[in-house]
């Protein structure tokens, strides 16, 4: 039976940033398919992820980028390093499903807030998804999003968002920028844990973490849309039809990375405070979105009222009733599943997910193929939990 501490968690309690090891931590990056997950006193231990929605398969690639170029700042020494995985529109018949996680990914993130004894390693790295390695392209050129995660948390987080916009037409590249999460499994046998979470402490420090990945997202787009793309599948991408959408602090490197980088035609803001303020010229009458949670509604978060001028584009204000910090993560889905929801963040994980996808998908199609989208326009009454805001 569950005790009563174990029944407050919340699955998003994992996620919170916070003060972390920083060691360096060997082990296989083992991205295959293993035995399913260990049953655990009453906890459910299969989880699956909403299904894409788009015609298309997702096929899905990882690839490690060093940029000999510059030097990692949180290291102080060796070369700037990602790791990407790449989604894309793919044939039915083709492919093979991966982890979610590696099993030290997992662990890595339950140990960071108390819950390994609680969540079995094996529940995250068993989480079904829908992307399959291996899976032949589906003919033709399709827009390219990035998509950068919040701080201290794993690229997978946006998965569900990821499979479903590779499944309508795009091209996702979703980014782990080193040491910049609790684990992310590197080639080499590494897992490279979060010496920023030691280091950005402050507002100087969490500038930092979004101008730094401004520079990666721009060394992401030479690497792939370059003279010699180091993607087999480059020739999927249409280069002149890029954007960007970030969680957290990946919204906020969003502004960031569209205000260095004219390649990036439209953006997003998932949640993220400005740690990197919209600059006073704008973003070049460039399409941007802020998506939030309920408490980021005008008057809410001051970075949000003292940019929202400043973006001088096309541009909304979005809200969604009854959700929290990581509504536009894979978390309340999954703690769902798990019988671990968000009491402070009610609506429901597959709602969650939902309207997730849905004003996302919106917004890139609107903004990238050039189809209006009524749902941009204002309430819809299928949809009585999204708020616009016009301040």
């Amino acid at each position: 039976m569950k005790t009563r501490a174990v029944a407050a968690l919340t699955l998003a309690a994992i996620l919170l940033p916070l003060p972390l090891a920083t060691a360096t931590v060997s082990v296989a990056a083992d991205t295959s398919v293993g035995a399913g997950p260990v049953a655990t006193d009453d906890r459910r231990t299969t989880v699956e992820l909403p299904r894409p929605t788009g015609r298309f398969a997702v096929g899905r690639e990882d690839l490690h980028l060093v940029d000999h170029s510059r030097t990692d700042p949180w290291a102080g020494s060796g070369p700037r390093e990602l790791m990407v995985t790449l989604r894309y529109p793919a044939r039915h018949d083709s492919g093979r499903t991966t982890r979610y996680l590696t099993p030290e990914e997992a662990r890595l993130l339950l140990v960071s807030r108390g819950l390994d004894q609680v969540i079995p390693v094996e529940t995250l790295t068993g989480t079904r998804t829908h992307g399959r390695t291996g899976a032949r392209p589906a003919d033709g050129r399709y827009p390219l999003i990035v998509l950068s995660p919040g701080f201290s948390v794993h690229r997978s987080t946006l998965t569900a968002l990821a499979e479903d916009l590779a499944s309508r037409g795009y091209v996702v590249a979703s980014v782990d920028h080193a040491y910049e999460s609790v684990g992310t499994a590197f080639p080499g046998g590494r897992v490279l844990t979060c010496l920023a979470c030691e280091k950005a402490q402050d507002e100087a420090g969490y500038r930092t973490v979004g101008e730094t990945r401004a520079r990666d997202v721009s060394y992401l787009l030479d690497r792939l849309t370059g003279r010699n793309p180091v993607w087999r599948h480059s020739h999927l991408i249409d280069k002149s039809r890029i954007a960007m959408a970030g969680h957290s602090i990946g919204g906020s490197s969003t502004a960031a990375a569209m205000a260095g980088d004219r390649r990036i035609r439209a953006g997003i803001n998932m949640d993220g405070g400005f740690s990197t303020p919209v600059p006073a010229t704008g973003l070049g009458g460039r399409p941007f979105m802020l998506l939030g949670a309920q408490q980021r509604g005008p008057g809410g978060n001051d970075s949000w009222d003292r940019d929202w001028p400043l973006l001088d584009g096309w541009k909304r204000w979005i809200t969604f009733a009854g959700s929290g910090h990581f509504t536009f993560s894979d978390f309340p889905a999954i703690g769902e599943q798990l019988g671990l929801p968000d009491e402070e963040a009610p609506l429901p994980g597959a709602r969650s997910v939902e309207l997730t996808r849905r004003y996302v998908a919106a917004f890139f199609d609107q903004h990238l193929r050039g189809r209006p989208q009524p749902v941009l326009d204002g309430p819809s009454p299928d949809a009585p939990e999204v708020a616009f805001h016009a301040p």
